[in-house]
């Protein structure tokens, strides 16, 4: 048995009640998981400071010198805080104990030399530290301390005495008793990458002896665990190549060129005619097609989606789109109607509403190729909906639907259709090859012609006169708005009463006008009349919350309102934007927020404030929020469980994993080569583990 696979209770110092705290509140079952439980910060042990130098906005310092005398304070009933005043000959310093303090009192010593580790803060303009940690002096080697690593732990844990120096202590024991690692790379590939050996790196990323061989040791296992990742993605993506033909569409017919003749409402872009002609490359190739489209909101993906799907109508072949809700796949239907006008092609919608002789006619049309585009939700892919020759199927919003869902079309055909995934949430390059790995990118990166770029602006939330005297403005001109309120699920109730109330306040500031209200808690009908009353122009200001962020399309609408914007993320913020600026007119986006604002906050503001590009605002998004918090990809089970690599933060190192597992698959596509037997036997091994392969492919 692998020594890392061993009972974490077998570990001295464990036992079965520790056991069980670590297995439930860090996942730690063995001696591996707790060797994978990496440090979080570190703090310089080896460098002492004197008090003169110190000061309240220092990290962690350490200091020697010894106790001149205790002076008790008491604090109510059976309460006390302790204070020891400490020097080392520049300055005096007070040690600051509220518990634990009869304890140091009996402990330290008068006189005797101490080693004094905490934090610097200013009290009574004396250096203070409070609860430090105290080491005799005369027992401490200064020159084997380097950096000490620091672990997150629970509230829980702290409070049964599991704190980051009790996680210390047990990985020293681990790491002390622990035989010499076995390599899991293999030896070229270390010595070309310039990286350090797995026992080496293990070691020293929990106790490092300076900053370089930390920042060798981090690299080496985040390039590792990046790189099984990318390997694995790319291994599959070349099984599905491998395993599936695609049909193949040789012609562009007439379906294809009376529409480009006759129906196209205004002259393709650059960006788009790129996009038709690397999908028309992948279309005739013989392999099956499972392409990435990216691009901003109202850049014309459905467009270019359209026209893919008439060569596929050209080659004897249905299509179908499928989208996450039925109100998006509604607008879908209506968008295609319009497009197609005119021409001989019977598009039909089925989602969950559509029932009865109705749903039977589109079965039946399915069945016998009379139906050429089919608009749905997922009810596309239950088992009883079957087509005569699916060969192209258009997935909007692809992070709704999980990889068995995209599967389970494929079984609609003898051969798998050719996959367009369409998404208006730009995704970061290093994210897109891992999340979607086993896709090929394409990306429409230009606005059509007449498109005026949305204006943002930042307005505190005690300057809503004059923000109501614009929105006036703006109506009087003959256009309309949206005001957008947070619903958060963690206060649901009390954001409905907030949309409620705001309601009342809006209807009272604008009497002459008149008011929609929508939110996801009405009934469809009702939400519907509601945002038919928006759309047909019957009222002037819609009221709602973040369920217009997708699927709305009024070109009269032109300025988009969010209160408390604070609270919504950069990606949440850009997609409610993109409701507005559909028509040639000026468009205006105000986030309104209260003056005081965090950071993180402010940052956040002033991205929407300075960009556009949906792409640099999903950039600084993975920066500011990590990828387990992007739009879409917690919810699908697309967070990886990384334990030391973050994609936001190592792009390059995303980028050398891709460029090294590449060339290594299409050597060894079938993975059986023994110059490769310790990769693929360590796949294996990591497969077994607790990341959701199928989700992140």
């Amino acid at each position: 048995m692998n020594i890392l696979d061993q009972d974490i209770k077998y570990l001295p110092g464990v036992g079965p009640n520790r056991k069980k705290m670590l297995s439930n509140e860090l996942g730690i079952e063995t001696y591996g998981d707790l060797l994978e439980y990496y440090p979080y910060k570190y703090v310089d042990r080896s460098k002492v400071y004197t008090i003169h130098e110190l000061t309240g906005e220092m990290p962690f310092v350490q200091v020697i010198g010894h106790i001149l005398s205790f002076e008790t304070f008491p604090m109510g009933p059976r309460k006390e805080r302790v204070v020891a005043h400490f020097t080392d000959g520049t300055a005096i310093a007070d040690l600051t104990w509220f518990n634990g303090g009869k304890y140091a009192k009996q402990t330290y010593k008068i006189g005797t030399e101490y080693l004094v580790f905490g934090k610097p803060t200013v009290f009574n303009n004396r250096i203070n530290f409070t609860h430090p940690d105290l080491d005799d002096a005369a027992k401490v080697d200064l020159s084997s301390m380097g950096l000490q690593p620091y672990y997150n732990t629970s509230e829980k844990m702290k409070k049964s005495g599991l704190n980051s120096r009790a996680i210390e202590r047990l990985t020293k024991t681990l790491v002390e008793k622990l035989p010499p690692l076995p390599e899991t790379l293999p030896d070229f590939l270390i010595a070309e990458r310039h990286l350090m050996g797995r026992d080496e790196a293990l070691r020293n990323v929990h106790y490092p002896q300076n900053a370089k061989d930390l920042e060798r040791a981090r690299v080496r296992l985040k390039f590792e665990e990046l790189f099984y990742i990318q390997l694995n993605i790319l291994r599959y993506a070349s099984d599905q190549r491998r395993k599936y033909r695609g049909y193949v569409f040789s012609q562009v017919g007439e379906v294809f060129n009376s529409f480009y003749r006759n129906n196209l409402p205004f002259p393709l872009t650059e960006a788009q005619k790129r996009v038709i002609r690397e999908i028309r490359k992948d279309m005739g190739s013989g392999r099956q097609m499972n392409r990435l489209l990216q691009g901003d909101v109202g850049s014309g993906k459905t467009l270019v989606a359209l026209m893919s799907m008439l060569i596929a109508i050209d080659n004897g072949y249905q299509a179908c789109i499928m989208a996450p809700t039925e109100i998006l796949a509604e607008q879908h239907l209506a968008t295609i109607m319009e497009f197609l006008k005119g021409m001989d092609l019977r598009v039909a919608l089925l989602t969950g509403i559509v029932k009865g002789k109705r749903r039977e006619e589109v079965l039946e049309g399915l069945m016998d190729g009379t139906i050429h585009i089919l608009v749905g939700t997922h009810a596309v892919i239950e088992d009883w909906v079957q087509f005569a020759r699916l060969g192209f199927v258009v997935v909007d919003e692809q992070h709704r639907f999980g990889v068995a869902q995209r599967a389970k079309l494929w079984s609609k055909s003898t051969n798998p259709p050719h996959v367009l995934v369409m998404t208006a949430t730009p995704i970061p390059r290093t994210l897109a090859m891992t999340l979607y790995g086993d896709l090929d990118v394409s990306v429409i990166d230009e606005l059509p012609p007449g498109r005026k770029p949305v204006r943002t602006t930042h307005v505190f939330d005690t300057r809503m006169t004059s923000l109501y005297d614009g929105i006036r403005q703006q109506i009087r001109e003959g256009r309309q708005v949206y005001i957008v309120f947070p619903l958060i699920e963690e206060s649901e109730k009390s954001d409905l009463k907030n949309l409620e109330d705001g309601f009342e306040v809006l209807k009272q500031a604008f009497p002459e006008f008149r008011l929609s209200k929508v939110h996801g808690k009405m009934k469809p009908k009702d939400k519907e009349e509601e945002m038919q009353k928006f759309v047909k122009g019957e009222t002037q200001i819609l009221v709602a919350t973040t369920v217009i962020e997708v699927g709305v399309n009024v070109p009269n609408a032109s300025v988009m309102v969010i209160l408390e914007a604070q609270r919504f993320g950069l990606s949440q913020l850009h997609q409610l934007r993109g409701r507005v600026g559909r028509g040639a007119d000026q468009s205006f986006c105000i986030l309104v927020t209260p003056y005081k604002l965090s950071e993180d906050t402010r940052k956040r503001i002033d991205i929407m404030c300075d960009t556009n590009d949906g792409f640099r605002i999903a950039e600084a998004d993975l920066k500011l929020r990590g990828p387990g918090d992007l739009e879409g990809t917690q919810q699908s089970g697309m967070a990886f469980d990384l334990k030391i690599a973050d994609i936001a933060r190592d792009g390059q190192l995303v980028q050398m994993a891709r460029e090294t597992a590449q060339p290594i698959i299409e050597e060894d596509p079938t993975c059986t080569s023994d110059k490769y037997a310790i990769l693929w036997r360590r796949l294996k091994e990591i497969r077994k583990t607790n990341i959701n392969w199928a989700a992140i492919s």
